[in-house]
């Protein structure tokens, strides 16, 4: 009896392996053009930016960048580092990473808050891995320093701060960890001030320290805040407490007194006596960071969930979108004469971009590349102004850590990657074969230690030579 079923069986088996097989195959497809969908919204250009989050070792960068994808809805839950449920969090997508619970290699991915397109790329702590950092930095709008509550400005902060300098990127400092045995904003921003030479002053005040860190106060709107739910997704908005009511009006007179200094209209406020509306100060704010001129301080936990939404806020309060930082490329055709591009997302714009990484993963070999003008297209030809090889785009995608998800088109100030582009590290890539521009590269230290390797046949040189291409891109 068995023998005579066992055909039937199988070919019932066979019918619904391929009914799973085309189900598998229909939700794939549709999970495809979701993030198509998601991926090809257009959002003005003001409503853009691109940050990186820098800072020393073992500060948060990685919790924190955590934390701002869970409360964007862009990750469902959060994860930690080093793996500690088995998942680990999610920029650190390489095993190494997971079990070391460092970042080693910058990741990128990109998130929406309040209707505004954030990508970011976290970065290394690490000083043998700072050149992940120099890459991002180069070409990254602003930036968030994440500075330990305890620890404060240390050797990698300093590293870090040079390297913001170097590229004039404007920034926010964020003192995390303030829930730690030890913790002191205060101590963090006077080191601001005295080890890294910043005009800096805090734009928040935390409501305890320790164990009795509850929450934080925002001196400019004169509001508490605390985080409930079970992953602080909640912000409740309260009153001052009472014993904190002096302490936050001195701290804003001096945050005035210290933004009044490099800005001039708040500054013709304070002469006159009056004070300043909280969309004035907001805007002298935006404006002395963005000329670097002033640096804000946040602060908060993201291991405890606590002040990440106001960091968001503040984000896109007072950091630049790509219109307000100026990028220039270099005119070949004209002895290298300085050229600015064109930040407005104008399709009468020829696109210019930079390959700033090139990385070997499970989908082949990525460029990423950062659009600095115009608007690039799947299908469109574009010319490596190095060698002048013209190439087509035949997908075109952006980065969620270690996911690709394809997109028809990006345009100005966007993050991408390319597929199956010969180039190195800091080519410029233009659509337009008369365009004979070059972007600045990025700054590569000199190395403390030098070896040779030598292949022992032309096979191998050749495996060579790919190799050492993307991992010294």
């Amino acid at each position: 009896g068995v023998g005579m079923l066992l055909p039937s069986i199988c070919r019932y088996h066979a019918r619904l392996f391929r009914h799973v097989r085309l189900f598998k195959k229909i939700r794939i497809s549709a999970i495809i053009r979701v993030l198509s969908v998601e991926s090809s919204k257009k959002y003005d250009v003001d409503h853009i930016r691109n940050i990186g989050i820098s800072a020393h070792i073992d500060s948060g960068k990685t919790t924190l960048t955590e934390r701002v994808l869970f409360y964007t809805g862009r990750i469902q839950e959060m994860h930690e580092v080093r793996g500690k449920d088995q998942v680990g969090a999610t920029m650190d997508s390489m095993e190494l990473e997971r079990q070391r619970g460092i970042t080693i290699q910058s990741a990128a991915t990109y998130t929406t808050w309040n209707d505004y397109n954030i990508n970011i790329i976290d970065t290394p702590g690490h000083v043998d891995f700072t050149i992940e950092v120099e890459r991002a930095l180069r070409v990254l709008d602003s930036a968030v320093l994440v500075l330990c509550g305890v620890g404060g400005v240390q050797s990698q902060t300093l590293t870090v701060n040079r390297q913001m300098s170097r590229y004039r990127v404007p920034f926010i400092a964020f003192v995390n960890k303030l829930d730690r045995q030890g913790a002191n904003p205060l101590r963090v921003l006077s080191q601001l001030r005295s080890k890294l030479h910043h005009n800096a002053a805090l734009l928040q005040l935390p409501i305890g320290l320790e164990n009795n860190f509850s929450g934080i106060v925002d001196i400019v709107q004169n509001k508490a805040f605390y985080y409930d739910g079970q992953a602080g997704e909640t912000v409740r908005e309260g009153d001052v407490p009472c014993e904190m009511s002096e302490e936050v009006d001195r701290r804003k007179q001096e945050l005035i007194e210290t933004v009044a200094n490099v800005d001039e209209q708040l500054g013709e406020l304070f002469l006159e006596e009056e004070q300043p509306t909280n969309d004035q100060l907001h805007a002298a704010i935006r404006r002395a960071t963005i000329k670097r001129a002033f640096v804000p301080v946040l602060v908060g936990s993201a291991l405890k969930n606590k002040g990440v939404q106001n960091l968001l806020d503040g984000v896109i309060s007072y950091l630049p979108n790509p219109t307000e930082v100026q990028n220039f490329a270099l005119d070949a055709s004209r002895n290298e004469e300085k050229v600015e591009l064109d930040g407005t997302r104008d399709t009468g714009n020829q696109f210019v971009g930079l390959a700033f990484k090139l990385e070997a993963g499970r989908f082949g070999q990525l460029t990423y590349i950062r659009v600095y003008q115009g608007c690039l297209k799947r299908g469109n030809f574009i010319v490596n102004t190095r060698t002048g090889k013209k190439v087509k785009v035949s997908r075109l995608a952006r980065m969620h850590a270690d996911e690709m998800e394809e997109v028809n088109e990006v345009d100005s100030g966007d993050i991408c990657t390319l597929f199956g582009i010969e180039c190195n590290s800091g080519d410029t890539f233009v659509t337009g074969s008369d365009l004979n521009l070059t972007m600045e590269s990025i700054h590569v230290p000199e190395p403390v230690i030098s070896l040779a390797i030598k292949p022992e046949n032309r096979v191998l040189f050749g495996h060579l030579s790919d190799g050492s291409a993307v991992a010294m891109a």
